[in-house]
């Protein structure tokens, strides 16, 4: 049987009791019950508590459509924005070579588009994609969001002018909603495969989705395992009701009794550069989910050793309104070791022989303990390796610790109504149909 991940809460006990934050774990039996019987606040967006099981019968279509794709391109482009793109970016930068865009041995490359309106970056990706073969996925639940609707009208204008629109329709997927949108309407006129957006999940819940699982695929990696790990956790999660043996609910209490401390920032923090953009999820994940209502914790993060050498000093001394959660990944997916050098000028003796993974986890214990030392309170998310299945893992435990983190807040952990506010701002500033009158208005504003 394989290992699970697991939290470790031995460093906030100078901060806030072991027991408080046990006592506040089994109270929040009460909010695992809403989730499971959907009584809760958001209840109509609880589709993603059983994805495990419902995206396997999917797999098959998935696995077709993403050997279709390699066939006839060697590139794949991602049009999304937010929880469109940052799962499967997430999961296909922790798992890809560091180095695989200088890699000699052919490979299926997966770019990103629609996850900003800035100008120099497409041009630059258009660049690109005139030497490459490339195909499309789109991912819009209505296909008018402005930033990924705006770059699926440059990108498919350029993959028709240079395939022709008929050969360009069989390299490009919608993955969108089932019946209604514009996205839908534009892949049944032009005959483009597609996949659904299930209605009842909300984008930063959508990894396991065909919107994280079919770039993933197209990518190359394991979406069985993948989806076997958010499996496992789900197990241990959704009707554990051990408190002790569910890091859900414990990991749900320990941040929600912290932040009562007046700690309103959680750093979450990776030891590898492969976590960086998992920490992008998780900070649309947490930050639109509690970010309402006047309440929640700011969602931060860094990548240590690196940021050690420019925030350390902060985390360090600066103000107590922060804690960490670090994510400690047990075993390295690849092997390095320090050679002995005879006239030792760097003075690095002492770690010869060692693996770089035994220096990184010291520099982790030491800096947990520097910290905790600082008035830091400190969660370790223990990982035992950085692979498919235990990515998957971790992505549904945060996922749920995320749903009943938001719960013990009385806020619904489902909706997002701040993000409209630039939208309307945006349209009205650009002289969208509809918005004209606002438009006078927020230009008489910008003058002032």
């Amino acid at each position: 049987m394989k290992e699970t991940i697991s939290i470790n809460l031995k460093n906030t006990g100078n901060f806030v009791p072991y027991e408080e934050i046990f006592a506040l774990a089994q109270k929040s039996f009460i909010h695992l019950d809403s989730l499971n019987s959907g009584s809760g606040a958001g209840n109509e967006f609880l589709g993603w508590l059983s994805l495990p099981d419902d995206i396997a019968t999917q797999f098959d279509k998935i696995e077709k459509a993403a050997k279709h794709l390699r066939n006839v391109s060697d590139t794949t482009v991602i049009i999304g924005i937010g929880g469109s793109y940052l799962g499967s970016k997430a999961v296909i930068e922790a798992l890809s070579h560091s180095f695989s865009f200088l890699q000699k041995k052919k490979q299926h490359d997966i770019l990103f588009a629609g996850q900003n309106i800035c100008e120099d970056y497409l041009a630059d990706l258009l660049d690109i994609l005139d030497d490459r073969n490339y195909s499309i996925i789109v991912i819009s639940k209505s296909g008018t969001t402005t930033e990924p609707a705006i770059a699926f009208r440059i990108l498919r204008d350029h993959l028709e002018r240079k395939v022709g629109k008929a050969a360009a329709g069989e390299r490009i997927i919608a993955v969108t909603d089932s019946s209604k949108g514009a996205l839908r309407s534009l892949a049944n006129l032009n005959g483009y495969d597609t996949f659904d957006i299930p209605d009842n999940v909300g984008g930063r819940y959508s990894v396991l989705t065909p919107v994280g699982i079919l770039p993933i695929a197209v990518g190359g990696f394991d979406i069985k395992a993948l989806v076997a790990g958010a499996k496992a956790a789900e197990s241990i999660t959704r009707y554990n009701k051990n408190a002790s043996s569910n890091p859900a609910l414990m990991y749900a209490a320990a941040r929600n009794l912290i932040l009562r401390t007046g700690r309103m920032i959680e750093i979450l923090v990776g030891f590898t550069p492969k976590l960086h953009y998992l920490l992008e999820w998780w900070k649309q994940l947490y930050g639109e989910s509690e970010g309402k209502d006047g309440k929640g914790l700011f969602p931060a993060s860094v990548e240590f050793t690196t940021d050690l050498h420019s925030l350390g000093q902060y985390i360090q001394e600066g103000q107590r309104i922060l804690f960490e959660t670090m994510i400690s990944v047990q075993n390295p997916g690849k092997k390095c070791t320090i050679p002995s050098d005879k006239d030792d000028y760097d003075q690095l003796n002492y770690l010869a022989g060692k693996r770089l993974s035994e220096v990184n986890l010291n520099a982790e214990k030491g800096t947990l303990l520097a910290h905790n030392d600082g008035n830091v309170p400190v969660i370790t998310i223990n990982m035992p390796a950085l692979d498919e299945y235990y990515i998957g893992q971790l992505i549904y435990f945060f996922e749920i610790a995320c749903a009943l983190s938001g719960y013990i807040l009385d806020v619904n952990p489902f909706d997002q109504p701040g993000v409209e506010a630039y939208k309307r701002n945006m349209f009205a500033l650009l002289n969208k149909k509809g918005f004209e009158e606002e438009g006078k208005k927020l230009r008489e504003r910008l003058r002032d």
